[in-house]
């Protein structure tokens, strides 16, 4: 199946201000470690605040570029892969070829809350820990609500040409390596275009960014609505949420 035209070019996410996300209180406070306890009056302003200012001062921004998925070939192990078409992009891993190797095409995705964020989250470790724990929540929330959007965009062009989508999937989860995240970046060209590095750990700069695989089926998908599970996370032994009960998607686990 040829790549429709409307895919064929890269995707700017650019939201003005009045059609940014917007942090979700609920997820905040997750990030935070919120068990039910008691709000004070003095927290609750904090928190407020710290929302205020984030929506209002921090523009999030992204790019997206869909690909053809070959999933014929095999790694140096002779283990199955996935290649994207006309990029450098090889996923190597059992839980990514379970994730693309029938879909028909992969929208990659990068999204990033910039260097103004960055900086501000380093002034304020420097200065007040509260705020900073509440700036570095509210700023975890702000980036999944704004990955959501460009995640809902690209299930809309799918269904537009016929096609349906499964859950996203990054680098990092499962067994797909983080060292994909450098040819990732080289083929969204999102170093110019949004100010992405990868460290030599393969971690992403600025430190609130997300990439991400969506696959595109020619056809119904049978985990099109699935989440993903705690199972293939390779972050499960130490996991915080799971210590509490939680998951970081929003389920329980007990």
């Amino acid at each position: 199946m040829d790549l429709p035209a409307s895919f064929a070019t890269p995707v700017l996410y650019r939201p003005n201000i009045s059609a940014r996300p917007r942090v979700d209180r609920a997820e905040m406070l997750r990030y935070l470690g919120y068990g039910g306890q008691e709000i004070d009056l003095d927290l609750e302003r904090r928190i407020v605040r710290c929302v205020e200012e984030l929506e209002l001062s921090i523009e999030p921004k992204g790019v997206r570029r869909t690909f053809c998925v070959d999933a014929s070939g095999a790694d140096d192990d002779g283990m199955p892969c996935i290649q994207l078409v006309d990029s450098e992009i090889v996923l190597t891993g059992r839980d990514i070829y379970r994730h693309l190797k029938d879909a028909a095409f992969c929208t990659v995705l990068a999204c990033t809350l910039g260097m103004n964020c960055e900086r501000k989250l380093r002034t304020l470790a420097s200065q007040q820990a509260l705020d900073a724990a509440l700036f570095d929540a509210a700023c975890s929330s702000y980036i999944e609500a704004a990955v959501e959007q460009m995640d809902r965009d690209v299930r809309t062009q799918a269904a537009n040409v016929g096609l349906s989508a499964n859950w996203r999937f990054s680098p990092g989860y499962g067994d797909c390596p983080l060292s994909a995240q450098s040819s990732i970046l080289a083929a969204l060209n999102a170093s110019r275009l949004l100010g992405l590095t990868v460290t030599t750990t393969n971690l992403l700069m600025p430190t609130k960014s997300v990439t991400a695989f969506i696959g595109l089926f020619d056809g119904p998908v049978h985990d099109a609505n699935t989440r993903p599970t705690c199972n293939i996370c390779r972050l499960r032994p130490s996991c915080a949420f799971r210590a509490r009960g939680e998951t970081c998607y929003g389920e329980k686990t007990r």
